[in-house]
């Protein structure tokens, strides 16, 4: 019986998956977090007055560029040639939070969750790190996958 943990081989040792088989496909992949944080820093990251300028713009080329070298942090990750990333954030007043979300895509033969992931993850970070002289106590939470489409399992959507 194999395992469902691809990334094992068969004596149990780590591995990078072999997709050369694979059939090179349209695969996207849209992932979600949030980071909530006391309204006095909203404020600040609304009005644009932070003291490290541009919150949101600076935490959307951030994410970007995690996208795209994601598989340099993640051991067994792909190197892919992503051919779109698109970041948005999401202020939420009734919750004092910023969601952020991170669509991925690639022409390619393994999928681009992890990219999209990693683009919510450091966006979220970024957040964090410009406005942590305001708030130390800012929480990132809710990061996961939203959907994922192309490739030989198929499409997936999370349920809500």
């Amino acid at each position: 019986m194999t395992s469902p943990l691809t990334h094992f081989d068969t004596q149990g040792q780590a591995h990078m998956v072999d997709v050369s088989a694979k059939a090179e496909t349209h695969r996207i992949a849209r992932a979600t977090g949030t980071i909530r944080m006391q309204p006095a820093t909203l404020a600040l990251i609304q009005g644009g007055t932070a003291k490290k300028g541009d919150v949101i713009g600076i935490a959307r080329i951030a994410a970007i560029q995690a996208a795209k070298r994601t598989s340099e942090l993640i051991p067994l990750c792909h190197p892919l040639p992503i051919t779109r990333v698109a970041v948005e954030f999401e202020i939420d007043a009734a919750s004092n939070s910023v969601r952020c979300t991170a669509q991925v895509e690639t022409h390619g033969r393994t999928g681009v969750e992890m990219e999209a992931l990693m683009a919510v993850q450091v966006g979220l970070l970024t957040v964090y790190d410009m406005c942590k002289a305001a708030d130390r106590g800012m929480v990132m939470d809710g990061v996961r996958v939203l959907e994922k489409h192309g490739g030989k399992s198929g499409d997936w959507v999370a349920t809500p």
